[in-house]
């Protein structure tokens, strides 16, 4: 083996070796565990839509110790669920001598028909914090139930555009029942912005949309409206 590539292989040998103690194996039964990360010497990172809905765990860490946690948030959106160590583990050492940090992509988790994905370390830093000061992620809101339709034909015009989301149901005291939005609606903007999908709709619903008014363009009964809803924060489940 050329000299750069057994050097190469000896590096990733040795990366992978240090790695593997920022893995903690979380208990679900005798049997069955749920791979952790620890993200820092006293936080674990796992999947949550693999984690149990419970408030204690019991982890086993780099060495086969274990370790008592707490759940201390976790976050649907962005499937990350976070654990707080009952006492403080030894973080591994990862590249260029850096600890937790430099060298990590993410977390794996299962996506649609059970492909794997990474949940990006930026991500995971920018969540964190948040889990384990509130337990949540805030998110805003507006209420309703929303289906993609199409537009009918002799509304092209005056809608602009072919398709929008048909109002299905709504929360009774939610921001787009307080703004006058009724079942059938059908929204073709959000902020300017063409509702073709419902994803476009929910980059007008992030954090920091909580308590700003949102623009919306319906219609209703053949006639174009616009309407103004104030975004609130989602309720906990």
């Amino acid at each position: 083996m050329p000299a750069n590539l057994e050097q190469f292989s000896d590096a990733l040998a040795a990366h992978a070796a240090a790695a593997r103690g920022a893995v903690a194996a979380i208990r679900l039964s005798e049997r069955r565990h749920l791979t952790g990360t620890l993200w820092q010497p006293d936080v674990v990172v796992a999947s949550e839509q693999s984690l149990p809905k419970r408030d204690e765990f019991e982890l086993i860490v780099a060495g086969g110790s274990v370790v008592n946690a707490k759940l201390a948030g976790r976050d649907p959106g962005t499937n990350i669920a976070v654990l707080r160590l009952t006492s403080a583990v030894e973080a591994p050492t990862l590249m260029n001598g850096e600890v937790n940090a430099g060298a990590r992509l993410g977390i794996t988790t299962f996506g649609p028909r059970a492909k794997v994905l990474v949940i990006p370390s930026a991500t995971i830093d920018r969540v964190v914090p948040a889990l384990l000061k509130d337990g949540h992620i805030a998110r805003g809101w507006l209420g309703v139930a929303l289906q993609p339709v199409a537009v009918p034909d002799a509304l092209h015009g005056q809608a602009g555009q072919s398709s929008g989301v048909m109002v299905m149901s709504i929360v009774d005291g939610g921001p787009a029942a307080k703004a006058g939005i009724v079942a059938g609606d059908i929204v073709l903007t959000v902020n300017g912005t063409p509702t073709r999908s419902l994803r476009r709709i929910a980059t007008h619903l992030a954090s920091d949309s909580i308590g700003r008014k949102a623009e919306l363009r319906v219609i209703r009964g053949g006639t174009v409206l616009s309407l103004q809803a104030i975004v609130e924060a989602r309720p906990a489940a």
